[in-house]
């Protein structure tokens, strides 16, 4: 109960607040939350290379409760993690109240007290958020205040200290400011074109204790800066079927674990067009980032403390074999990535498409390294000392590209052959360089792969609905061939029922069965399923983690009120 202990005060100032709300006594506060307990019982699997577990039940469970009304919003959450599920890092392990919060409203003014999530334009200097399948809650423990009391402007500051699991370490604070200026708002004929033009810029502090960070071999001690600023800037321009966002941004000399504690600079630049109407879609992104890993605590590396976030500019595929080599941002090196998608609906009642018309989707990314030049040695007494440790880096000519680390390019075609049956196909093409990634432990350089995938559904009636997958994987590497099959039997909306395996028919024979049945009332959500999870790796907005093999009963559970 310690954990709960130092939180006493902050139970009956929710209470207070929520009780001295305009119109509470009216029963006009709503109240919503949910509960959501993951568990697995473990079993140890020699063939999948699962390993032995010190606790017969391992669980990651959340409960949260808020509560709004017209003036005063407030909430808090709990979790119990003191025997998490496998794959997260160490300090993951925890319980206690992880978030609390207060917000007052009053005309256009909104002041937050406790824990926040924020994002300043793409996430490039700042972005927090919960992605509990990758167990990352980067919150901000503080203060916040929005502004949108003026026509077409808004605004927000922030100060605080940032989670890392289970710790909010005040020997490192977090400050922001951000502006958003609608220029429509201010630019009648504009406006009157049916345009919008917004003009944006984001200022972010990280301040941070002085450490004992050495160069090797000798008594000599890196001079640490305290703060360490960031900026970006953008602007987006939308207009009829067409829209287009620049943005930049840059980060003061940042010597971290991530940049080997170098003082290079780092910046990101990205570009992205996208065309929509009704029937055809096309999106086009470039991003260009170096050395832009901004953390909270320098010397911490894995997923943990980022301040900011990158995203990838690769598909996020949900399909089970082309999601096998994943793509994560590099951070720290920096790239060069490029994403395009093109979309087509062929109408009903022509030779392409049909009785029911045929959409066909084109998926393109590419990531290359950056070119690193010049051979940087840090310089102690006028003697040379063989690390990049308190160097300015290596330099990085703008656009002069490296080795490729990812490509991925795929084609899709749904189609419906009737009215209660329609099929999607698709077939990609995968690049992944492991000298980068470093996700298959075999002495493996490149893994070039081709998949194809079929998705039926066929749907009964109102109620039953039969869905099934085959998916195949061809490649000469790692441990070669993949087959994936699925079977799905839906009966709306109450239950569901599954069975698939993924068979690794190249090399090892291995068969990764599950079995599933989930069923759904009012609103509560339970799963069961139990079989065999492959090694690999869980990715999420170019943020990866790693995934050890299980085998065992699952069980899911979520309420929500």
């Amino acid at each position: 109960m310690r954990q709960f202990q130092k939180y006493k005060p902050v139970f009956p100032a929710l209470l207070a607040l929520l009780c001295a709300v305009p119109g509470a006594a009216e029963n006009k506060v709503a109240v919503h939350g949910s509960v959501q307990a993951d568990v697995v019982l473990p079993q140890e699997d020699d063939a999948i290379g699962t390993g032995s577990y010190d606790h017969k039940i391992l669980f990651n469970t959340y409960a949260d409760v808020n509560l709004a009304s017209r003036y005063v919003d407030a909430g808090l959450r709990a979790e119990f993690m003191k025997w998490p599920l496998p794959g997260y890092e160490p300090d993951f392990a925890g319980w206690g109240l992880s978030n609390f919060y207060v917000k007052g409203k009053y005309k256009g003014f909104e002041l937050t007290g406790g824990d926040f999530y924020e994002q300043f334009g793409s996430g490039f200097i700042l972005r927090t958020y919960e992605e509990r399948a990758l167990g990352i809650d980067n919150s901000i423990r503080g203060a916040r205040v929005n502004v949108n009391a003026i026509d077409g402007v808004r605004l927000t500051a922030l100060g605080g200290v940032q989670r890392r699991y289970w710790d909010w370490s005040k020997h490192s604070q977090v400050y922001g400011a951000n502006a958003e200026v609608y220029m429509e708002t201010w630019m009648p004929k504009l406006r009157e074109s049916g345009a919008s033009w917004m003009v944006g810029g984001s200022y972010v502090l990280k301040h941070e204790r002085d450490e004992d960070i050495m160069l090797p071999g000798i008594d000599y001690r890196l001079n640490l800066p305290g703060c360490v600023n960031a900026i970006d800037v953008r602007s987006s321009f939308n207009k009829g079927p067409w829209s287009v966002l620049a943005e930049y941004a840059w980060k003061g000399q940042d010597p971290s674990f991530d940049n080997e504690y170098t003082y290079r600079h780092g910046s990101a630049v990205m570009l992205s067009a996208s065309y929509s109407k009704k029937g055809l879609s096309a999106l086009v992104q470039a991003k260009r980032s170096e050395n832009m890993a901004f953390r909270s605590q320098r010397s911490r590396s894995g997923i943990s403390a980022f301040i900011n976030n990158m995203p990838a500019f690769t598909y996020q595929h949900t399909y089970a074999l082309p999601a096998l080599y994943p793509y994560a941002s590099q951070y720290g090196p920096g790239e060069w990535a490029f994403q395009g998608s093109f979309s087509y609906n062929f109408r009903k009642h022509t030779p392409l498409g049909g009785r029911y018309g045929t959409r066909v989707t084109l998926n393109a990314s590419y990531v290359s390294s950056l070119v690193h030049e010049g051979n940087p040695q840090a310089v102690v007494d006028g003697r040379p000392v063989n690390t990049v440790m308190g160097t300015q880096g290596y330099s990085s000519p703008f656009f002069k590209m490296g080795q490729a680390n990812y490509f991925d390019v795929n084609v899709q075609v749904e189609k419906r052959f009737s009215a209660p049956l329609q099929i999607t196909f698709m077939y990609m093409n995968q690049f992944f360089n492991n000298n980068v990634m470093k996700i298959v432990e075999k002495e493996e350089k490149y893994i070039r792969s081709n998949i194809l995938v079929v998705d039926a559904r066929y749907r009964f009636n109102r109620k039953f609905t039969l869905r099934g997958e085959l998916q195949y994987l061809f490649t000469n590497q790692d441990q070669k061939d993949w087959a994936y099959g699925l079977l799905e039997l839906s009966f709306n909306p109450w239950l569901m029922a599954s069975v698939s395996d993924m068979w690794n028919c190249g090399d090892t024979g291995t068969h990764y069965y599950m079995f599933g049945l989930t069923g759904t009332y009012r609103n509560n959500r339970l799963m069961l399923s139990y079989g065999r999870t492959r090694q690999g790796f869980n990715c999420s907005g170019g943020v990866c983690r790693e995934v050890p093999a299980m085998h065992g009963f699952q069980i899911a559970y979520t309420y929500n009120f």
